[in-house]
C-alpha cells in the first residue's frame, strides 16, 4: 500500500442506498406491529400512532389537549406516579399530536420494557383528564402563548399559515387565549374516546428487543378491544386562502428585527413534482449553502440564517422562505429572494452547483438512515401515508438523475413571484 497516494474520492450519488425492510405482525385484537430490530444498543424505541391530529377535532385544540392530558392522570395513578416511574427507569415517554396524527413514543433500555409497559398501558387505556390538570394546563399554554405572542418569528409562523390555508382550516387553525378557556374535560374525554381506539392503532418499535417483545405487547395491548371499535371518517376540509398577498403586521414597537415570510401554494408529495422540488428547494434554501443563504447572509448581511422549506402535509403542500432581518432590510430581504427565484428561472444551475447539492441530499439520506431508530421513521412516514418502498425509491432516483433543465423547467412554473403570499411582522 503506498500511503503517499489518498484513497479515491466516492461521490455520494455512487452508493447504492436501499431501505432495511421491516418486520410485521399482528396482535390478537388486529393492531398491526412494524418492527425494526438492532444489536447496536441496548436501547429502544416504542411508538403508538393514533389518527388524533387537529383535522379530526371538533373544538378548536382539542387534539393537542386530549394528547398532552392523557399522561396526568389514571384511576390507579396521579401525573406524579407516572412521571416518577418512568423518571426511576431512566426512560422517556413523550407525546405529540400533529395535523393528522398523535403519537406516544417511548424510549427505554431493552430490559425495563416489560416493566414499563403497565404504565404505558395505564396512559393509553385509562387516563381520567382530572379537572386540576386541566386547569393547570390552560394556566400554562395561556402564559407560554402571551409570551411567544410578543415574538415577530411566533406570530409570522401563524399568520402565514393562516393566509395559505385559511383560519377554519387545521392548517391554519391557531391557538387563543379564548379556546384554551373553552376546553372542556367532557370535550376532551369524548376525543379520546374516538380516537385512541384499539382498531386505530398502529405500533412501531425498533432496537434492541427482548425476545418476548411481541408477546408483551400483545398481552398489554392485544388482548382486549379496549375503548372499542371506533370507525373514523376524515372530513374533506377545502382550503381558502387569504384573497390578498402582500402583508405588514406591527407587533413590536421596541423589537430591532422583523419576521419575513414568502410562500406558496404547492402540490402534496402524492405529485410527480414533489420529489424534483426536494431537489430545487435545496439549491434555494435548503441547507446551509444555499443561495439565499450565500446571498442573504454572507454577502449582503441583512440576517444570521434564511431557509426556505416544503412542507409535507398530507392533503396540500407549501413552499415557504423564512428568515429574520434587521427592521430597517426586510424590504431589502424580500427584494433579494425575488432576485434569487428569478435566476433560477433564467438561467440553468450550473452542473457543479447541481452536483454538489446531490451529494448533499444523498449524503444526508445516508445519514438518516444510520440506525433502527432512523429507518423506523422513515417507513412509519410511508405507512401511514398509504406509501410503499418503491416511493422511496423513487425519490433516490429523482435526486440522482435530475437534469438542469428539468429544474429551470419547474422553477419557471412555481417560483413566479405573483403567486407566492408576502409577510413582514416587526
Amino acid at each position: 500500500m503506498n500511503r503517499t497516494t489518498p484513497p479515491p474520492i466516492k461521490d455520494a450519488v455512487e452508493f447504492e442506498i436501499k431501505l432495511r425492510p421491516y418486520e410485521k405482525y399482528t396482535l390478537d385484537n388486529g393492531i398491526p406491529v412494524y418492527v425494526m430490530k438492532s444489536d447496536e444498543q441496548d436501547t429502544l424505541q416504542l411508538e403508538l400512532v393514533f389518527p388524533a391530529g387537529s383535522w379530526y377535532e371538533s373544538e378548536v385544540l382539542e387534539a393537542a389537549a386530549t394528547n398532552f392530558l392523557m399522561k396526568t392522570g389514571t384511576s390507579g395513578s396521579t401525573a406524579k406516579q407516572i412521571n416518577e416511574n418512568v423518571d426511576y427507569y431512566g426512560a422517556y415517554l413523550n407525546r405529540n399530536a400533529y395535523h393528522e396524527n398523535a403519537t406516544y413514543t417511548l424510549h427505554c433500555l431493552s430490559k425495563h420494557l416489560e416493566v414499563l409497559l403497565p404504565t404505558l398501558q395505564e396512559v393509553i387505556q385509562d387516563p381520567i383528564f382530572p379537572e386540576e390538570e386541566l386547569h393547570i394546563y390552560q394556566q400554562n399554554m395561556k402564559q407560554k402563548l402571551a409570551v411567544n405572542l410578543q415574538k415577530c418569528d411566533f406570530v409570522a409562523n401563524r399568520f402565514i399559515d393562516k393566509y395559505l390555508f385559511g383560519d377554519f382550516h387545521p392548517y391554519g387553525r391557531v391557538s387563543t387565549m379564548m379556546a384554551y378557556d373553552a376546553l372542556q374535560t367532557e370535550g376532551l374525554q369524548a376525543f379520546y374516546k374516538k380516537h385512541y381506539t384499539y382498531n386505530n392503532c398502529k405500533i412501531f418499535v425498533a432496537g434492541h428487543l427482548p425476545e418476548n417483545t411481541i408477546t408483551l405487547l400483545n398481552k398489554y395491548f392485544g388482548s382486549v378491544l379496549w375503548n372499542d371499535a371506533s370507525h373514523l371518517i376524515k372530513l374533506d376540509l377545502p382550503i381558502q386562502p387569504a384573497e390578498e398577498k402582500k402583508f405588514r403586521v406591527f407587533n413590536d414597537e421596541n423589537g430591532v428585527q422583523g419576521a419575513v415570510r414568502v410562500a406558496r401554494h404547492f402540490p402534496n408529495r402524492y405529485h410527480p413534482d414533489f420529489p424534483k422540488m426536494l431537489v430545487l428547494n435545496t439549491i434555494l434554501g435548503g441547507y446551509f449553502g444555499s443561495r439565499l443563504m450565500s446571498n442573504i447572509r454572507e454577502d449582503k448581511g441583512y440576517t444570521y440564517g434564511i431557509y426556505s422549506q416544503l412542507y409535507n402535509f398530507r392533503q396540500t403542500s407549501a413552499i415557504n422562505i423564512q428568515t429574520e432581518a434587521g427592521r430597517d432590510v426586510c424590504e431589502a430581504t424580500i427584494e433579494e429572494i425575488y432576485k434569487e427565484l428569478k435566476q433560477l428561472q433564467d438561467e440553468p444551475v450550473p452542473q457543479e452547483e447541481l452536483d454538489l447539492v446531490k451529494n448533499y441530499m444523498i449524503g444526508s439520506m445516508l445519514g438518516d438512515l444510520d440506525g433502527a431508530f432512523q429507518v423506523i421513521q422513515r417507513w412509519k412516514n410511508l405507512i401511514l401515508n398509504d406509501l410503499d418502498e418503491s416511493y422511496f425509491n423513487n425519490n433516490v432516483q429523482t435526486i440522482k438523475n435530475i437534469t438542469v433543465e428539468e429544474l429551470q423547467q419547474l422553477a419557471k412554473q412555481y417560483f413566479t413571484p405573483g403567486d407566492f403570499y408576502e409577510l413582514v411582522v416587526i
